[in-house]
Order: C-alpha cells, then structure tokens, then sequence
C-alpha cells in the first residue's frame, strides 16, 4: 500500500482499498478474533469495519453505550444474543442489530458453534480501542473492570448500570 493511500487527506485521485480474505490487522481479544477490514483510514474516519470470530460460549462486553458512534453487527453465521438494556434478542445468520449512540448493549455467543459479525462503526471511533484491549491483553495483563471503563472512555463509551 503506498503512503497516499494510506493518509486520510482527501485526494485528488482517491486510492480504492480492496481488503483480500487473508488480508487485514489480525487483533486477538482471548476466544474472539477480529479483522480490521477498514480502520477508517480510507474513508476519512466516517466508517470503520471489522469481522469477528466468536468462539462458542464467548461472553462478550459488559453492557455499555456509546456518545459518540453507531456501531452494526451483521450476523455472517451462527447465532448471537443481543442484550439491549433488559431485552434478549437472538440473532441468527442474516440478521442486521443497529445501536445508535446512547443504546445500552452487549452481545455474546450462548450457541456450541462459531458465530462470525461483520460489524461497523461509524465514525471509525472504536477500532483504537480494541487495538488497546489487545496491547493489555498481550501483556499478560486481564483488564481490570476499573482498566476497561478507563480504556471505553477514552473513546467516548461508559458502562450501561442502568437500561435508560
């Protein structure tokens, strides 16, 4: 890839980003393996994508909210429970889940098969910080509650302690 097209200064001539199927940042988060397919770089931090691997019986984020992105999960195979303040929601293959800023949630896969999610942050906010969960996770270091609410701030996300 070469440096203009890595650059998110709009261009004269626009570089197309095409992201093979072994292509992509590889980022290990314990039993789920995300692929950054786009960390907003070539498209001026309005979109961010990434594909993830969820083990079987992988427990997912606590429920949290997000200030300041939309963030999309596309269930590509299996099935993932969405928590959504008090409501379940079991999403099987083909279904779109949607979570404006503001929208307590988590996700987990319950099932005894993989579940893959193709999901989407816009803007490209949230990459950062799973980059930074994966720094402290290749530490040896398992993120404290208190570390993991420092590290969700950081890029305008809190703990959802109540479904309002």
């Amino acid at each position: 890839m070469t440096e203009e097209a890595k650059t998110s200064e709009p261009q004269a001539d626009p570089a197309v980003s095409v992201v093979g199927p072994g292509d992509g940042e590889m980022i290990v988060l314990g039993a789920t393996r995300m692929r950054v397919l786009e960390d907003g770089s070539h498209t001026g931090h309005r979109l961010a994508i990434a594909e993830s691997v969820l083990a079987p019986h992988t427990q997912g984020p606590p429920q949290h909210r997000h200030g300041r992105h939309d963030e999309g999960f596309y269930v590509v195979s299996g099935t993932v429970r969405f928590t959504v303040g008090d409501e379940k929601y079991d999403a099987g293959t083909g279904t779109l889940v949607m979570v404006p800023p503001g929208a307590p949630h988590t996700f987990a896969n319950l099932t005894d098969q993989p579940a893959v999610v193709l999901s989407t942050f816009t803007p490209d906010l949230y990459v950062q910080h799973f980059r930074d969960l994966q720094e402290v996770l290749a530490g040896g270091r398992p993120p404290t509650p208190q570390a993991n609410i420092t590290a969700m701030s950081r890029y305008a996300t809190e703990p959802a302690t109540d479904p309002a």
